[in-house]
């Protein structure tokens, strides 16, 4: 404490302590201390008070200034990276609702209970009957077990179809899946030495999917299918002197069931154009087709596979949507009349389509081949076909590959943690 200071009357006055001001203004105090410091003059104290709110306040407009910019350099960022466009939650909505459920449930239930009593059913069963050799019987009884050979097929059938039923709904994952239900079934038997570990992670290292549209004919890609480590050919098409055109190479046949059941008629069920050796992979179109596959595949050298019914309600969701998104875009009539427009609960995707699907699931890169049409090309390049089915909406099939393609786009309803793998498309 500085010392007080004595009057005349000998009384004391207390200075007064500055030790806790600013030193700015601890330099303008008027007091005077006792080793004689000068001081301040009142003229030159208000000059320093104002210099130090300038001071202040540019201190606050500099970082008021920066936080501006720091702002603004975040939305001009946010702008430009901005998420890709989101899905139409209406479209999806209307995707999810399978028009034949109900039919579908009541045609498989039938079949279960042994009911065969509809036409195309009943020419089914009679030619499954026939292949083992038990002829005879009332089109409009229901089957009926007359021996051990043909309890054991029907014992079999059931079980598959019952299986099959159980399955069939929608799992965005499915996907994931795939390596373990189509891949691993196919490196045993080509005894493929992998870990048991990775066996159902590893995927093939690319995997060309090999279409059947006549513009193949306009370029010679068949050294460049041949070139991928797998190759997947659809519905059974002849490569029979289109080698140039198409390759030769053939790791799979891709088939839809409406070909086994051509095939079931044949002699010892013959479904092998690129040799017995050739696996089979196969989406059921008709719950009934598996009566020709009981009987094929007890026949077949090779695996003859049928895919996941989880995997076939993803496919079938995906290409709907596309379609109503196309018919809404170019008609602009109304989400409800898209059914009369698409033949309703007939609609369908196409095989192509599912193996595209398949492909990516299994494949690290995938190559497309012979997807696409032209008015001067035919619609299959190895038959004189040149309609293209009703049952099928191509182009909205079209739109599905530009955005495999583009990589950028998300697709609806496949699972967010499944990474599509880069997809390349040759016309």
């Amino acid at each position: 404490m500085p010392k007080s200071s004595e009057q005349k009357d000998g009384s004391e006055t207390e200075t007064p302590n500055f030790c806790c001001i600013d030193s700015f203004t601890h330099l303008a105090s008027s007091t005077k201390s006792k080793n004689n410091t000068f001081p301040m003059k009142r003229t030159v104290r208000p000059f320093f008070i104002l210099l130090i709110l300038l001071v202040f306040v540019a201190t606050l407009t500099s970082r008021a200034i920066l936080r501006k910019g720091i702002l603004s350099i975040e939305l001009e960022t946010r702008v430009f990276t901005r998420d890709p466009p989101s899905l139409n939650s209406t479209l999806l909505k209307y995707a999810a609702v399978e028009i034949g459920e109900e039919k579908s449930r009541q045609e498989i239930q039938q079949l279960l209970d042994g009911n065969f009593a509809s036409q195309a059913r009943h020419r089914t069963f009679v030619s499954w009957r026939r292949f083992i050799h038990h002829d005879g019987g009332d089109r409009n009884l229901p089957a009926t077990l007359r021996s051990p050979l043909f309890y054991r097929y029907w014992l079999d059938f059931r079980r598959v179809l019952h299986d099959w039923a159980r399955k069939r709904r929608f799992q965005p994952g499915i996907m994931s899946e795939l390596t373990r239900s189509v891949k691993v079934p196919l490196d045993r038997y080509n005894k493929v030495n992998t870990n048991a570990v990775d066996s159902g992670e590893k995927k093939y290292s690319s995997c060309a999917v090999v279409g059947n549209s006549g513009i193949l004919l306009n370029r010679n890609y068949g050294s460049l299918i041949d070139a991928h480590e797998f190759v997947i050919r659809l519905n059974n098409a002849r490569v029979d002197n289109y080698e140039s055109k198409v390759g030769k190479k053939t790791s799979i046949s891709f088939v839809n069931s409406n070909i086994l059941h051509l095939c079931a008629r044949r002699s010892g069920c013959f479904c092998h154009p690129y040799g017995p050796n050739v696996p089979i992979v196969m989406y059921i179109c008709q719950a009934v087709h598996f009566l020709d596959y009981t009987v094929c595949n007890a026949s077949h050298k090779s695996p003859l596979l049928v895919t996941d019914p989880r995997f076939d309600v993803l496919c079938s969701r995906i290409v709907k949507y596309y379609s109503l998104k196309r018919f809404v875009e170019e008609t602009g009539k109304s989400l409800e009349q898209w059914s009369s427009a698409h033949d309703g609960a007939l609609f369908h995707y196409s095989s192509g389509m599912q193996a595209v699907m398949l492909a990516l699931g299994i494949c690290d890169k995938v190559s497309i081949f012979g997807f696409g049409k032209s008015s001067s090309a035919k619609h299959h390049y190895h038959t004189n076909q040149k309609a293209e089915l009703h049952l099928h909406d191509y182009e909205a099939e079209y739109a599905f590959y530009s955005d495999l393609v583009d990589g950028r786009k998300p697709i609806p309803f496949i699972s967010e943690k499944f990474k599509i793998p880069p997809v390349v498309m040759y016309r």
